[in-house]
């Protein structure tokens, strides 16, 4: 049975067992949608949201496409990581960074590292042109902004939840200035002393055959296991009418996380269900967060669906590690 490494006990997390007929190695809570437009006001969508465990409760922040079509990100609160009561404005910053204009927020992820919460989204320098912007919060209540990360054009930002070999550690996905080119969207490391200033950049993982062939992209904050990081990502593919989402799963070396000793030759979840269908973008699941419990290995998965509303999906570490171990490219 695999570990988990400085996990938390989260015996209140969202759980459902697998259904018996069901032979994959995640499985959809029976009652999704979780969230959609309905649960914010003046929202066109709601959708790839983070999660996480907060003092025995859970506390989210949430990507909203309002009906101006801008998207900002909102705060939220849960007894059970399922009902949620998400405030109607979005969140506003305690500070500002001359020289860096907040113009518009999405895809959040958040990452707990020594009691202080950090956000990481996508956001938009003075032209709109997209990276990777940085906040933290002790309490959920204030949120004080930090410089973003990278230059543009970056996206999806996954902060590790602690420093490996003294360093800040963070996947993201550099890409070109338009929707992407075949082969362009590949998984990048950096690291940083400070959360400041990154470097030492390393290729990660490209796209590869089938379903995560156009590009690839981090998804939720990587659990540490004793047998290596397992990281949950997104790939794309490209077909003649559009693009599909889909998720995959990896195990990376605890100390070289750009090492990848595992990867999944099959995807782990694919937009199947009406609601991961049909939507604002067809034909798309994008992992964002995931609450772990350490005791008993039970993974609860985030994830956006259609670019339109909030699903969960269940899987077990042991599970995870066992079908990416016997499914690797």
């Amino acid at each position: 049975m695999a570990k988990v490494i400085n996990g938390k006990s989260i015996p209140n997390m969202p759980w459902q067992e697998r259904p018996a007929d069901c032979d994959e190695v995640v499985w959809r809570y029976s009652e999704n949608p979780i969230l959609s437009y309905k649960d914010i006001k003046k929202a066109n969508t709601l959708f790839n949201s983070s999660v996480v465990e907060y003092k025995g409760e859970f506390r989210g922040v949430f990507r909203c496409d309002r009906t101006d079509m801008i998207p900002f990100l909102y705060k939220g609160k849960s007894k059970d990581g399922i009902h949620w009561e998400i405030e109607d404005e979005a969140f506003k910053f305690e500070n500002e960074i001359e020289g860096v204009p907040y113009v518009y927020g999405y895809d959040p992820r958040v990452c707990e590292i020594d009691g202080r919460y950090y956000i990481i989204w996508c956001t938009g320098m003075a032209n709109w042109d997209p990276t990777i912007g940085m906040a933290y919060t002790d309490d959920f209540e204030k949120i004080y902004r930090m410089e973003n990360a990278f230059l543009p054009y970056n996206r999806n930002g996954v902060l590790f939840p602690r420093k490996i070999n003294d360093k800040y550690v963070m996947f993201s996905r550099p890409s070109d200035t338009g929707f992407g080119n075949p082969g362009d969207g590949s998984i990048y490391y950096s690291e940083s002393p400070d959360m400041t200033y990154w470097g030492k950049h390393r290729l990660v993982m490209s796209p590869a055959p089938g379903w995560q062939s156009f590009k690839i992209g981090g998804g939720p904050i990587p659990i540490e296991t004793d047998e290596g990081w397992l990281l949950i990502y997104h790939g794309v593919k490209q077909t003649c009418n559009g693009v599909c989402y889909y998720a995959g799963a990896a195990l990376l070396d605890l100390d070289n996380p750009a090492k990848v000793l595992y990867r999944t030759r099959d995807y782990i979840l694919s937009p199947r269900e009406l609601y991961e269908r049909v939507g604002d973008v067809d034909n798309v699941v994008f992992p964002v967060s995931t609450l772990c419990d350490a005791d008993t290995g039970r993974i609860a998965i985030y994830y956006g669906a259609a670019d339109t509303v909030v699903g969960i999906a269940f899987t077990t570490v042991d599970d995870l590690i066992k079908f990416t171990k016997e499914n690797s490219l």
